[in-house]
């Protein structure tokens, strides 16, 4: 079964880390040269929330608010399902359709560990999809298709 340690251990390390007290307009300057959809909003060594696409579209622009004179701590979210580096992807994917969300924090014995997310979980399903599939399955579909083929 694959675990969450699995997916660190093949996830690149990421540097999409920005302070609380920054603009938005900061975030998404950011955003823009990371090539992702999403920061990990840190004070010092401790996570914060969450501010991507998302949190802008809701929290600033539907609100009416300014990106140059709105904090990223205004506008994050900070309520973001946990798990640690035992849990498996299944559970990982059930947190996701549970809380109708697109992030998942991950916490090991060091403390927080990193933000997973669901392309995190579906490479993870791709990567190691035999684990996934049941072999024998596939084995009567393909001898079922042999019998009734017709030449």
């Amino acid at each position: 079964m694959q675990t969450v340690k699995d997916i660190f251990s093949a996830k690149q390390k990421t540097f999409n880390y920005i302070d609380s007290s920054a603009l938005v307009i900061e975030a998404l300057t950011m955003l823009q040269s990371v090539n992702l959809s999403y920061l990990i909003v840190m004070e010092e060594d401790q996570f914060k929330g969450i501010f991507g696409e998302r949190e802008y579209a809701r929290n600033v622009i539907l609100k009416g608010r300014a990106s140059n004179s709105t904090t990223v701590k205004e506008a994050m979210t900070t309520d973001v399902p946990v798990v640690d580096f035992d849990d498996t992807v299944e559970h990982c994917m059930n947190l996701l359709n549970t809380y109708k969300t697109r992030y998942i924090l991950a916490y090991n014995d060091e403390g927080f560990a990193g933000v997973i997310t669901i392309n995190d979980l579906l490479r993870q399903v791709i990567y190691n999809k035999e684990n996934v599939f049941d072999n024998s399955m596939a084995e009567q579909l393909l001898d079922a298709n042999e019998n009734d083929r017709i030449f």
